[in-house]
């Protein structure tokens, strides 16, 4: 059936207009494709790798419950070197950490503890491991430990951390013997602790105890 003018017209109009702005359009089509494409292959590694990573963390705490130790680290290994980017390797670097503490293997805590304060995903979890690798370069000592904690504490604190970050401040003044440093670090820390609600109440009675020690508030 023919085409009658009118029709003819917009034909010739939707010609002239792909000639012009077809391979603009084709390019673009093809990049939001491309896009989509690949958001949906990050979606699908990302579920995948925290869907692996969490039967592995399942493992290690399996491991724990036997007490085996060597498939706890072993475990702890694979979930950083494998899953590093899952909230489930630094977990299990916190885990790998306290277990590898109370066997006596400080290097091994130690190692976990700057993996987890350094690599994590999760900003709490950088924040905890922090803590904890500061307070156990204070409790090894030494120079190389001391100098350690001390660069360490001149970093910003992690968000929430503050009261606890000066804490451990004075933990690391007392340390040196500094007990004028130690105190007002420690009245700061409390100041501030009494207004942090969200923290549990074991750490104020722990920082009561630590500021009775040098004189009290």
């Amino acid at each position: 059936m023919p085409l009658d003018l009118e029709e003819q017209e917009h034909l010739d109009n939707f010609k002239d207009f792909w000639k012009k702005y077809g391979k603009l359009l084709t390019g673009l089509l093809t990049a939001i494709l491309l896009a989509y494409a690949g958001y949906s292959g990050w979606q699908w590694w990302k579920n995948n790798q925290a869907m692996e990573a969490s039967k592995l963390y399942g493992t290690m705490l399996s491991a724990v419950g036997k007490g085996d130790k060597e498939q706890i680290f072993r475990a702890v290994d694979d979930l950083q070197n494998q899953f590093g980017r899952t909230s489930y390797a630094a977990m299990s670097g916190l885990v790998g950490a306290k277990v590898a503490a109370d066997a006596g293997d400080t290097a091994k805590a130690l190692s976990y503890l700057r993996w987890t304060s350094t690599k994590a995903t999760d900003s709490a979890y950088a924040g905890v491991a922090k803590m904890r690798l500061v307070a156990q370069l204070i409790e090894q000592g030494g120079d190389a430990a001391i100098t350690e904690a001390d660069q360490l504490l001149k970093e910003k604190p992690v968000s929430g951390f503050e009261a606890l970050w000066i804490e451990r401040r004075g933990d690391w003044y007392l340390s040196q013997q500094k007990i004028a440093e130690a105190r007002t670090n420690y009245q700061t820390a409390w100041k501030m602790m009494l207004q942090a609600k969200e923290l549990p109440d074991e750490s104020r009675r722990l920082l009561k105890v630590k500021l009775d020690a040098v004189g009290g508030v």
